[in-house]
């Protein structure tokens, strides 16, 4: 069993910045492969990111390849998503997720564990 509790959420301008946080309990946590989805109201929850459990791997949404990064810290259980030239389509909650299979996932339901979410705002 893992807890994932995300922060960094929050209201920004087009064009710029945020960095969101996932804390993950558990003494498990760097077997595990996270991911980052995000939902906006109206539409199905989307993948953002993953990443493998070594942080060695990585892949992006088309969407946010080139603009997000995400990464891993093992030591502190945690996993990030640096959000850079936000745009008012990147407005929606994100969700951090952590998969017990081998493999990155792609899609929701190969995710086991998910966080309860933060808004991110982009304005115009």
């Amino acid at each position: 069993q893992v807890q994932l509790v995300e922060s960094g959420g929050g209201l920004v301008q087009a064009g710029g910045s945020l960095r969101l946080s996932c804390a993950a309990s558990g003494r498990t946590f760097r077997s595990y492969v996270m991911g980052w989805f995000r939902q906006a109201p109206g539409k199905e929850r989307e993948f953002v990111a993953a990443i493998s459990w070594s942080g060695g791997s990585t892949y992006y949404a088309d969407s946010v390849k080139g603009r997000f990064t995400i990464s891993r810290d093992n030591a502190k259980n945690t996993v990030s998503l640096q959000m850079n030239s936000l745009k008012p389509e990147d407005t929606a909650v994100y969700y951090c997720a952590a998969r017990i299979d081998y493999g990155l996932g792609y899609t929701a339901n190969e995710y086991d564990y998910w966080g309860q979410g933060t808004q991110v705002t982009v304005s115009s």
